[in-house]
Order: structure tokens, then C-alpha cells, then sequence
């Protein structure tokens, strides 16, 4: 058999195609330029310059994260742009939990072969989370690795920086007894607990391209609603109340993530009935004859955001977040905890759930 030429572009990586992709993204990536870049996209690392005349004493805060599952039904629905945004969200929404103003966010895109993904859905879903977020898309990497990933199969991470006063900073150390705990409404599932929404779906042979019932969207575009940024409205409210403690609701739900922010003293009471809970919940609960021990576990259950703040500020805080357009509730109060205590309970009437 006579030798056959074989090439970078015959081993599955084209990098003409990757050339073409860069030079697509460079307008979607200029706009989402703000104060401080100083470097311009295909350089080998991003440049940016902290403001000396807004921080005296900046501390930089950086998180990174993915989108998990959700990237599978993206996939199932061909529908790649809000997991962009969810991806810019799990991150901004990380550091703005400690006061710190979001700068910048980098990307990290891996697949079999860019053709196989619609790579600039994914960018422009990015550039729009950035956008709300107020950072800027400083660079990122695109990466083909044809074997390692087959088919459609991709993976996304992102990673952002923030950089907020030190003495600013929040991190619990200033809950106290009787301080009030507000809940901000999540989007919906954002983007934790799809391996069990997935199979749930799955398992009940609910079609995704058609309304659930009670809905009036595809149950994909439902289940595919990006994650909700809060970096407006918490940079707004520090402007005028006093955050004690903030905690981001991901995987683990309120159960897990509200924990992480007080102090070994403190322990969060909630009232189970205090907020509204999506129709989604609703659903998955029903379908996957979940207890709401499980779902309080695995989702959100509705709240996407928590701040602790005094109870003096309750009122004003609740205003402050109506005026940004969020729908929040006062969900319960921090109370002092006993060594052989949960440092969270949440009831419901006369029942403990947790």
C-alpha cells in the first residue's frame, strides 16, 4: 500500500478553522471592553490594570467553574447560547458573594472539532453574560482534541478575577443574633442538579421540544433558562445597606452553600414558605417522587442568592432589590447556635425538613 500523506488537519485539528473562529469572535469580544484592559485579543495573555483611584487596598478575589450536565441537553436542544451566559454566571456570581466588582472572565472551550459545535453561540452567550456583568471577555482558549472528545461532545470552564476594597471585603464575620436573611429569586434551575433532572425526564418520557404541562415554553428552553448574574443589584445594594454575608445557591442548594458564610456562633433559620418556587421545581419534584429534603439538597428551589444583612436594613434592602427588578423575600433570621447544632434549619409550619 502506497504512503499516504497525513496531516495535522487528517489527525482531526484544523487550524485554519481555528484561525477563522478567533478572527469571527474579535468584534463580540471588543465590545465587552471596559476601564482597565490593556491588551488586545491573540496575545499570549490578557493585560489588565486595577484602578488605582477607585481601590486603595484591593484584594483580588478569582473563582473558576463550568456548566456541568446542562451542556448535554444544550446539545439534545442545539441551543448553545445560554449556556454561555451560564457559564460567566457561575463564576461573577462567586466573587460578587464577597463584595468584589467582577474585571474580567476568560473562556476555555474543548471539543472533537469546532464544526461540531456552534462555538460562536457559545462566545456570543459569553459576551452577554460579561455584558451583565459588567467585565470585560479578556481571552480565553479554544482547544481541539479529536479522540478525547467524540461526536458532539465539548466541555466548557471559565474563570474570572475580581477585585473589591480589603476592608470592604465580605466574608460573615459581622453576622450576628437577629440579623435578617433575605432570598433572591433564582431563574430557574440555573446549573447544578442536571444529571438528576436529566434522568428524571428521561425516565418520564417527557419530549423537550414540546410545553410540560403548565408551561407555556418547550420544556428544553424551560430547563435551559440561563442562570440569573447578580452583580448589579448586590453592587447597588452595597452602595446603601450593609451586607453582613452573601452566599451564591449552586450545588448543594441552601442546605450546603448558606453554611459556608457564617460563623461557627451563627445558625440560619428559614421558613420553607417564605418564597415562591418555580413550576419547574414543582414538576421534577412530582416526576421523581423527590422529598424536599432531596430537592432542598440538589436545586436551588427558587433561590438563586442570599444576603444576611441587619435587621434595621431589612425593609430598605427588599426596596433596593424591587427597584433593581429582583423579586426577593425575607426568608428567615440568624439565631444563636448550640455546639450539638445544624448551623441552618429549615421548617415549614411546625415541621423541620432539615
Amino acid at each position: 500500500m502506497a504512503d499516504e500523506s497525513v496531516s495535522y488537519k487528517t489527525a482531526g485539528v484544523d487550524i485554519d478553522a481555528g484561525n477563522e473562529f478567533v478572527d469571527k469572535i474579535k468584534p463580540l469580544i471588543k465590545s465587552t471592553r471596559r476601564p482597565g484592559v490593556l491588551s488586545e485579543l491573540g496575545m499570549f495573555s490578557g493585560f489588565f490594570a486595577v484602578d488605582k483611584n477607585k481601590y486603595k487596598d484591593p484584594v483580588l478575589v478569582a473563582s473558576c467553574d463550568g456548566v456541568g450536565t446542562k451542556i448535554m441537553l444544550a446539545m439534545d436542544m442545539k441551543k448553545f447560547d445560554t449556556i454561555g451566559i451560564d457559564l460567566v454566571a457561575m463564576c461573577v456570581n462567586d466573587v460578587i458573594v464577597h463584595g468584589a466588582e467582577p474585571l474580567f472572565f476568560l473562556d476555555y472551550i474543548a471539543c472533537g472539532a469546532l464544526k461540531s459545535i456552534d462555538s460562536l453561540a457559545l462566545v456570543q452567550g459569553m459576551v452577554k453574560g460579561c455584558e451583565d456583568a459588567r467585565c470585560a471577555l479578556l481571552g480565553g482558549e479554544t482547544a481541539e482534541m479529536p479522540g478525547l472528545y467524540t461526536g458532539r461532545k465539548f466541555d466548557l470552564a471559565g474563570f474570572t478575577v475580581g477585585a473589591v476594597e480589603r476592608e470592604r471585603a465580605i466574608d460573615g464575620s459581622g453576622v450576628r443574633v437577629g440579623s435578617s436573611i433575605i432570598g433572591i429569586a433564582s431563574s430557574g434551575l440555573h446549573s447544578n442538579g442536571f444529571s438528576l433532572v436529566r434522568k428524571i425526564v428521561s425516565d418520564a418520557g417527557l419530549p423537550l421540544h414540546q410545553p410540560a404541562e403548565g408551561m407555556d415554553l418547550p420544556l428544553g428552553e424551560v430547563l435551559l433558562t440561563p442562570t440569573k448574574i447578580y452583580v448589579r443589584s448586590i453592587l447597588h445594594l452595597l452602595e446603601r445597606v450593609e451586607l453582613l454575608a452573601c452566599a451564591h445557591i449552586t450545588g448543594g442548594g441552601l442546605i450546603e452553600n448558606l453554611p459556608r458564610v457564617l460563623p461557627k456562633s451563627a445558625k440560619a433559620t428559614i421558613d420553607f414558605d417564605s418564597w415562591s418556587k418555580p413550576a419547574i421545581f414543582g414538576l421534577l419534584q412530582q416526576l421523581g417522587k423527590l422529598p424536599d429534603s432531596e430537592m432542598l439538597r440538589v436545586f436551588n428551589y427558587g433561590i438563586g442568592f442570599v444576603i444576611v444583612v441587619p435587621e434595621a436594613q431589612e425593609t430598605e434592602a427588599l426596596q433596593i432589590l424591587k427597584e433593581q427588578g429582583e423579586r426577593a423575600w425575607a426568608i428567615g433570621t440568624i439565631d444563636a447556635r448550640k455546639d450539638d447544632e445544624r448551623s441552618l434549619a429549615i421548617r415549614r409550619g411546625g415541621d423541620t425538613l432539615f
